[in-house]
């Protein structure tokens, strides 16, 4: 499968850098490389990388990470693109917002 892009600033992924432990698990578990550690810090170095699975939140030990899972333009592509239907999450007037 080729590298997987989505809608540009959309993504709700955050992380709070003060107080990532360094422990890497975002690292290990998420599926697009969104995170890279630098200077013992895990660092968002592809954001817009990001499906919004919520690996990464559920196992940092530390709740640095928060994203809301399975919402917003994101889901949408995958859920569109799953279904064989046009992504649509509500976020315009637009019949399709997120294409």
């Amino acid at each position: 499968m080729g590298e997987l892009r989505y809608l540009s600033d959309v993504v709700t992924l955050t992380l709070d850098v003060d107080k990532c432990s360094g422990c890497g698990m975002c690292l290990t578990v998420c599926p697009h490389g969104v995170f890279a550690l630098q200077n013992r810090k895990a660092r968002i170095v592809d954001r817009d990388a990001c499906m919004e699975c919520g690996a990464c939140a559920v196992n940092c030990p530390v709740d640095a990470i928060t994203v809301d899972s399975g919402v917003g333009c994101a889901a949408a592509v995958i859920i569109g693109a799953l279904k064989g239907t046009a992504p649509n999450c509500g976020c315009s007037d637009e019949p399709s917002c997120c294409s």
